[in-house]
């Protein structure tokens, strides 16, 4: 019962990467067919991962309130429905309402997904869970360039993944006995709030790398196949199949990472993955379309172990008993860096031209990096 559970959690965040990359995969082709800037798709962008950082602070309370399972079926029903409305969009304005059950379906999908595994399974399923988001994330641009290619339009992308949400939505119907066998999230008894604990210290930049690190993240993945067209000269279908090649990159290091992390030290994994983060920036700076696909996805291989080993050493660098909390603050934080940087870049990109993307990819890099480095230092130095 266990391992098949597994198989539905795993099934569940392939599900939750799917649309991901839809839309950076597939705006090239709508923004001509709707005649809209290129910096259109930062604020359909925004408004998901606003509607996420929503629905991923109330989590907690939906999670004991529901249960993860029923959350679960509902937050999944209204992704299925809101990719179903992308399907039939014709206008900007019906595009960014149909935003918004996506990103609250997907918060909530996100967050309860990642309590329910670290509360209930060994630490290597956390980088596992992610690397599965990486399959849909790297599978979503694919179905896009195939819907592109045979049907030419961009809508029967957006349809096949309602589809297969809709196929999940049976799935978790059918499992609800199988998540009661797991017991309720407890009642925090310490919060966030209690800035004196010692366990609290070195917040402030923890906070700015789950930030930092969401920024890179999107930003990459959304304005990818924008900067392969306009750059590099690929056509829009070769563009969408090539910044799979990114999220590619994100799969397989988070399932390396899942044996990695047994053997190396958490700031070991982080530093490392930071390292090839700007070894694939500093491909993208150069003019021959053969590199930026390489350092899509050397980035993306270089993403894979920062955000689920900073995930894993919440309860060890900040305590047990703050580590619910803590959690809950630490997404809502990243999921700002998803909704803020790449609109910003976007606007950057439309005043300045898409050769800013790879210098503002830089300069997020090393905020990253600065700022995971001076957490290390803070605790690293005794306490009073």
């Amino acid at each position: 019962m266990t391992t098949l559970l597994l198989v539905i959690i795993y099934i569940a965040f392939i599900s939750l990467g799917l649309p991901d990359s839809m839309l950076g995969a597939a705006w090239p082709v709508m923004q001509a067919e709707l005649g809209l800037p290129l910096a259109g798709a930062g604020l359909v962008s925004m408004i998901v991962s606003g509607c996420t950082i929503i629905s991923s602070l109330f989590s907690g309370f939906l999670i004991r309130r529901l249960g993860t399972g029923k959350l679960m079926l509902i937050s999944v029903l209204m992704t299925a429905l809101a990719l179903l409305g992308y399907s039939y969009s014709q206008t900007y304005i019906w595009l960014c309402l149909i935003a918004v059950p996506l990103g609250l379906g997907a918060g909530a999908v996100d967050a309860a997904l990642n309590d329910f595994v670290a509360r209930n399974f060994a630490a290597r399923h956390m980088s596992w869970l992610h690397s599965f988001w990486g399959v849909g994330a790297t599978t979503g641009p694919l179905i896009m360039a195939f819907m592109l290619k045979h049907t030419g339009h961009w809508q029967m992308g957006y349809r096949t993944i309602a589809i297969i949400q809709f196929v999940l939505v049976a799935i978790l119907a059918l499992s609800m006995p199988l998540w009661q066998r797991y017991p309720a999230p407890p009642t925090p008894e310490a919060t966030v709030s209690s800035g004196k604990k010692k366990g609290i210290r070195g917040m402030a930049p923890n906070l700015v790398a789950f930030f930092a690190y969401c920024a890179v993240e999107a930003s990459t993945g959304l304005w990818a196949a924008s900067f392969l067209v306009e750059q590099r000269g690929l056509s829009r279908v070769l563009a969408a199949g090539g910044a799979s090649a990114y999220y590619l990159g994100i799969t397989l290091g988070r399932f390396l990472n899942g044996f990695l992390s047994s053997h190396f030290e958490a700031k070991s994994l982080i530093r490392g993955g930071q390292t090839m983060i700007l070894l694939g920036v500093v491909l993208m700076f150069l003019p021959l379309p053969v590199l930026s696909l390489a350092g899509l996805m050397i980035i993306g291989l270089g993403c894979a172990p920062v955000y689920p080993t900073l995930l894993h050493e919440t309860p060890r660098r900040f305590g047990a008993e703050n580590s619910a909390s803590l959690m809950g603050l630490q997404m809502a934080t990243a999921y700002c860096g998803l909704t803020l940087m790449p609109p910003l870049l976007g606007l950057g990109i439309g005043r300045f031209g898409m050769s800013l993307y790879p210098l503002g990819l830089m300069i997020l890099t090393l905020l990253l990096a600065f700022s995971t480095e001076r957490l290390n230092r803070i605790l690293a130095e005794p306490t009073a």
